[in-house]
């Protein structure tokens, strides 16, 4: 059986850790979003100059539709970035914790 002073040590270095690597995930996070928000912003005025410079209804009919689809396909890929780094903060915060319940588990199985 484990020590009890070993036992606070680890669970403290699992807190630790994770603490750690969620931060990391984090600030990817944040500048995902960030790089999102300036992409959106560059993506609407580009939209407005194209539409601006159209010259008749169904140039702006399909100049419409091909935005309409650039921003459906745009929307997609960024919303799975996003789920995708949120988990990972998610396992990065909580996988050591896991880990170090796993372990005090099996120590008080033997």
């Amino acid at each position: 059986m484990a020590k009890p002073a070993d036992v606070v040590k680890a669970n403290t270095d699992a807190l630790t850790e994770g603490a750690s690597g969620s931060t990391a995930a984090f600030q990817e996070l944040t500048k995902a979003y960030q790089e999102l928000a300036s992409r959106n912003a560059q993506n609407l005025a580009a939209a407005v100059q194209a539409l601006s410079a159209v010259k008749s209804p169904g140039e702006f009919i399909e100049v419409q539709q091909k935005l309409i689809k650039d921003g459906v396909q745009a929307a997609v890929a960024d919303s799975q970035n996003i789920a995708h780094l949120t988990a990972a903060v998610f396992t990065a915060a909580f996988e050591p914790v896991k880990r170090q319940i796993e372990t005090l588990q099996k120590t008080e199985l033997n």
